[in-house]
């Protein structure tokens, strides 16, 4: 028999929290001495102990873990209420750090407000170029909605060069369109002097015949203020947007902080 301080540090929680369990009928003392009212655990009440533990951890009320206890959850069901626990928090772990990157790039976009100078926009024309490329949807142009779409992407579409032994005869390009459902069609592709590449589409990318350009440094998921300073300059000098811009990959290896890509949008 176990005094509720030896119980309570074998089953690593605190004297407060089986006082609360007693309180509340979910797991009461193997024993309650009438005079003293000090409360007695037994070892083998570790187990109920750590079903309940495990069970609020995994986000259930304790009147939830109750009902589950004394139904006889098995090891196998805990398990199994373990992989979903665990696949619902790494998909709100994701979730999560797509929106502070989102917010890191707002403030980002607001501090440099006026800082990049618009003399480096150029106006020119963007040649037709035949590419191979794979799709996705995105959620939304959101750089935190295109990141986790596009990578993936481009790792497909490199499978499928490699596989056929084809080499991209320029820097890999990006565009977009609307979806259907409301999302963003990302097209990840690489330019090929090849007619087919199985598992992927090659088709030819018309030209821009004018073309707003402007280069960014870094991270993509840090693209927002590039992208709004070329929203100011389009505005500034009279011209008018003619839909999404494309992404240049001009240096994409490695370290992304390192990357350069070139942004074209093009012009009415």
């Amino acid at each position: 028999m176990f005094s509720i301080g030896d119980f309570a540090r074998h089953g690593r929680v605190s004297v407060r929290m089986l006082r609360h369990y007693d309180a509340i009928g979910l797991l009461r003392p193997a024993r309650v001495d009438p005079h003293s009212g000090y409360r007695g655990y037994e070892a083998g009440q570790l187990s109920r102990l750590n079903r309940i533990v495990a069970l609020k951890d995994l986000g259930f009320t304790l009147e939830q873990v109750a009902t589950i206890i004394d139904d006889k959850v098995g090891i196998d069901e805990l398990r199994g209420m373990l992989r979903l626990r665990q696949a619902d928090l790494q998909t709100r772990i994701v979730a999560d750090r797509a929106r502070l990157t989102a917010i890191e790039a707002r403030l980002r976009s607001i501090e440099t407000e006026g800082a990049m100078p618009v003399q480096d926009v150029q106006v020119k024309k963007v040649p037709p170029v035949r590419v191979a490329e794979v799709t996705g949807v995105a959620a939304s142009f959101e750089p935190g909605s295109v990141g986790p779409v596009i990578g993936p992407l481009y790792d497909e579409l490199h499978g499928y060069l490699q596989a056929a032994g084809v080499e991209p005869v320029g820097p890999g390009i990006a565009y977009y369109e609307d979806a259907e459902d409301g999302g963003v069609l990302v097209h990840a592709a690489c330019p090929v002097n090849v007619p087919a590449v199985d598992g992927a589409t090659v088709v030819d990318l018309p030209g821009i015949e004018r073309a707003a350009t402007i280069v960014h440094h870094g991270d993509m998921d840090n693209v927002l203020s590039t992208i709004q300073t070329l929203a100011t300059w389009i505005e500034e000098n009279g011209h008018t947007s003619a839909g999404y811009n494309r992404e240049v990959y001009l240096e994409a290896m490695g370290d992304c902080s390192t990357w350069v890509t070139e942004l074209q949008e093009p012009l009415k």
